[in-house]
């Protein structure tokens, strides 16, 4: 797809500089970034790397100069990484050689516009005219002809297809992390690494709001493949970048999602909702109605929406009541979660599908969870046009069973690289094994490989 060249924001201007064996540097306004060693196409991709994370902070493509020993040009950049050539010369020069003279003129001013005729200047040696003779030489010269009038303008452009004059400002925040974050505790104001600017990059996609609520299923038809944990860490990536956030546990039954989170003040479930749905989609209800059925996670800043836990209970979510679940949960949130019991064939399962925007299958390295992934996504694939696509824009996130396993998780990440829009490994943390689940818990690694993972999930939203 084209960069869409009425977006670019050509301000602060960027350039990069490619030397010859001694690495880059970017300039992003007065903030300059160097990159040093490597090979030139090591460089190249890094400084590029560090103009599409740029790119993603401001949500707009951008223009960017270039110079290496051999050409300049200018690229355009996305924030979806597509870069296109706009220009490009090489820097070798040709020299016309100059014509020897084959005699020296005498010097012959030209008269300027209205101001009479020019004057032959003596050659040295003689005496110049008096003053007289140069002002009777004035007035009997012929006068200069008249200036020609410009020629008038034949093209007018359309202030309809005029652009802002409005120059885009951009201030990159100072650095808050890594070295220079560190280096400006001290008083200065260092420009964040490649790290960070990635790092802010994810946080502004998972920070944006959308036209009408979205939908991300959680799914593995194996147990024990960390949808629970998946459901919960991504709804707390999204709750603490703002914005309305539900995490539902879409069990038929008795589901896992209330034993990992915060519970509020009361027991109720999805059952509870139902009852009382056709007052929630009411003109009369009130937003604050919700909270009387939600179960607030206070640090994290989302909702929980249990699933029945009643043991004696025999009631088992339907088709027809996912949809009024889901009517209500869109009505008041934003993002909605939704973990998911084993039972692909269940109605409500199969039902929860329909209402996807965006599929996240999880996994551990433990090897039957990885093919309950596997047959989860054939089985979608096979389904329909709609839920193949599904499949093929999925997000897959395999988690660390066990510390030591970061090896295992890679290689079962790649084994879905193929056929699915992004896989990320999680890092085994003792925070998710057990009991409740505090985001801020985590390891930072921990956090940084979810906040990736949560950004994946937002870019098919």
């Amino acid at each position: 797809m084209a960069i869409d060249k009425s977006r670019i924001r050509d301000f602060p201007p960027i350039s990069i500089t490619v030397k010859d064996g001694d690495g880059g540097e970017l300039l992003i306004g007065a903030s300059r970034q160097t990159v040093a060693g490597g090979s030139e196409v090591e460089v190249r991709r890094e400084l590029l790397g560090l103009v599409v994370a740029h790119a993603r902070t401001g949500g707009s493509p951008v223009r960017v100069t270039t110079r290496d020993q051999e050409s300049i040009g200018v690229l355009l950049v996305s924030p979806e990484g597509e870069i296109e050539e706009e220009y490009s010369e090489s820097l070798e020069e040709t020299v016309e050689p100059v014509p020897a003279a084959a005699e020296t003129p005498r010097l012959k001013p030209q008269a300027s516009r209205g101001e009479g005729p020019a004057v032959e200047l003596a050659p040295p040696g003689e005496a110049a005219d008096s003053f007289d003779s140069i002002v009777k030489s004035l007035e009997e010269g012929d006068a200069a002809p008249p200036a020609e009038p410009p020629a008038p303008a034949t093209v007018r452009r359309s202030l309809r297809d005029s652009q802002s004059f409005l120059a885009v400002q951009d201030n990159i925040e100072p650095a808050r992390k890594g070295w220079q974050g560190k280096a400006n505790t001290f008083g200065l104001s260092l420009a964040p690494g490649a790290a960070e600017l990635a790092e802010r990059a994810d946080e502004h996609l998972v920070s944006r709001t959308y036209s009408g609520p979205r939908t991300v299923a959680v799914v593995n038809q194996k147990g024990g493949a960390a949808k629970t944990p998946t459901t919960v860490c991504l709804a707390a990536v999204f709750g603490r970048a703002g914005g309305s956030v539900l995490a539902w546990d879409n069990n038929e039954t008795t589901g896992s999602l209330p034993w990992r989170v915060e519970r509020g003040d009361h027991a109720s479930s999805a059952l509870h909702v139902l009852e009382r749905a056709s007052h929630l989609l009411s003109d009369t209800a009130r937003a604050a109605d919700i909270n009387a059925f939600v179960h607030r996670q206070t640090a994290d800043k989302y909702d929980a929406l249990f699933s029945d836990q009643d043991i004696d209970g025999e009631h088992e979510i339907t088709a027809s009541e996912v949809d009024v679940l889901h009517a209500v949960a869109s009505k008041y949130f934003n993002v909605i979660l939704m973990d998911s019991g084993n039972n692909h064939r269940a109605a409500n399962w199969r039902q929860m599908i329909s209402h996807t925007d965006q599929l996240v299958v999880s996994t551990t390295t433990v090897e039957d969870r990885v093919e309950g992934a596997r047959l989860t996504l054939q089985g979608l694939a096979g389904r329909d046009g709609r839920t193949a696509q599904l499949a093929a824009d999925a997000v897959v996130i395999v988690s660390q069973e066990q510390p030591g396993h970061e090896k295992l998780a890679q290689l079962h990440a790649e084994k879905f690289r193929p056929y699915v829009r992004e896989v990320h490994v999680i890092p085994f943390d003792p925070a998710l094994k057990d009991g409740v689940i505090h985001f801020g818990a985590l390891r930072p690694a921990t956090q940084r490989a979810w906040l990736a993972a949560a950004a994946s999930v937002a870019k098919g939203l």
